[in-house]
């Protein structure tokens, strides 16, 4: 580590409260979530270890228990953050209880990364970061967007200059949750079909695969907004736990930096899944590509367009993980940025600020879509 990064992280260290002292040896990791959490690669990282798995469902903790090799079992996460053997735990539970349980665990001593989004609302938010100052305990969010591969050149083009000013960025999120094909997937019902979590779920409150891109890239933050959004006569939008009434919204947001930004998240579409997002600058621009579209381009000032050469970073990866797994192949650099922030005790890449940079805009931005379309400033909580 080069010793200005050192400083840097230093220097923030004390602004998060991060406890100094840890055990030597490796990252003893307890993973909570049986169906995502099951997709990442803690067992094959030189600095870490699976010391306890934990889920409700039997079949799912026995899922753990085969992919992390780990015979250790619990089937609740009280029980496994009272585990001395485990040192961090990997939150992959649903949406609505991510708060309760990355608190939770963080005041038992352990440090948390967790899914996203950080939390459903403002209050969850605060009671987040109150905690991460309070325990000293490192937080970080799992946003797989942060390490598609496209993003991470993007940032480094960004640090470089190569864009000069990017005065507009897009990111769009597709992923088909309507009627039957729902049922098929298993998202919005279970086997039996009874609801899950995302039943009825604002679109918007799930933003953080757009400003995880948009935010990390720019390096602005997101600070008005103003959302539209379009609902269906569709059994998950006329009765659901979060009032809502819309199945796809489309979010305008103006940046710090007094740019914009345009973010689109649509759960009924007749398109393939996908996550992309797209830069405009005043020297250079990058386009993702639509589902079975041309591939990612790079567009300048009187040239043509020219296809991006894909990058896949593995050479930022200890050699058991240079391998694709998971949303663009971002899983391996989730685990490594993770198990190297305990390791180093400095605050991740997506730590709490960042995390509720990428997910109070969205918050905000579903209560201008209920509003009619009003512009509302986004809080910079913390």
């Amino acid at each position: 580590m080069k010793t200005s990064r050192r400083n840097f992280l230093a220097g923030l260290a004390p602004a998060l409260n991060l406890v100094q002292s840890r055990p030597r040896g490796k990252v003893r990791v307890g993973v909570v979530g049986g169906n995502f959490g099951s997709s990442f690669q803690w067992h094959e990282h030189p600095d870490c270890e699976v010391a306890a798995v934990a889920d409700l469902r039997a079949d799912r903790r026995d899922r753990l228990s085969s992919t992390y090799r780990c015979s250790r079992t619990y089937s609740e996460l009280q029980e496994l953050i009272r585990d001395r053997e485990v040192d961090a735990v990997a939150i992959f539970t649903p949406a609505p209880d991510h708060v309760a349980h990355a608190v939770a665990a963080m005041k038992a001593g352990k440090d948390v990364i967790s899914a996203v989004p950080a939390a459903m609302d403002l209050e969850g938010c605060r009671e987040l970061l109150d905690t991460v100052k309070k325990t000293g305990r490192i937080y970080m969010m799992a946003e797989t967007g942060y390490y598609h591969p496209e993003i991470m050149t993007c940032r480094q083009w960004n640090k470089e200059g190569r864009f000069g000013t990017i005065f507009y960025s897009e990111a769009e999120y597709f992923h088909d949750l309507a009627g039957r094909r729902a049922r098929q997937a298993g998202l919005m019902y279970t086997a039996d079909g009874k609801p899950t979590w995302r039943y009825g779920l604002p679109p918007l409150r799930y933003i953080t695969h757009c400003t995880g891109p948009v935010v990390s890239v720019t390096g602005e933050r997101l600070t008005e907004v103003a959302a539209v959004g379009w609902g269906e006569d569709h059994e998950t939008l006329r009765n659901n736990a979060y009032g809502n009434r819309f199945s796809n919204s489309v979010a305008l947001f103006k940046t710090s930096g007094g740019n914009s930004a345009r973010i689109c998240i649509h759960w009924s579409i007749a398109m393939p899944s996908a996550e992309r997002a797209s830069f405009y600058g005043t020297e250079m621009s990058f386009q993702d590509p639509m589902p079975g579209g041309q591939p990612a381009m790079i567009g300048r000032p009187e040239r043509k367009m020219e296809p991006w050469k894909h990058e896949n970073h593995w050479e930022l990866l200890p050699e058991p993980l240079r391998h694709a797994s998971g949303h663009k192949g971002s899983h391996p650099f989730l685990t490594h940025e993770f198990v190297r922030a305990v390791v180093e005790q400095r605050p991740p890449a997506v730590n709490i600020h960042e995390a509720l940079a990428f997910t109070v805009p969205g918050i905000i931005a579903d209560r201008s879509a209920r509003e009619g379309g009003a512009w509302m400033k986004v809080p910079e909580v913390g």
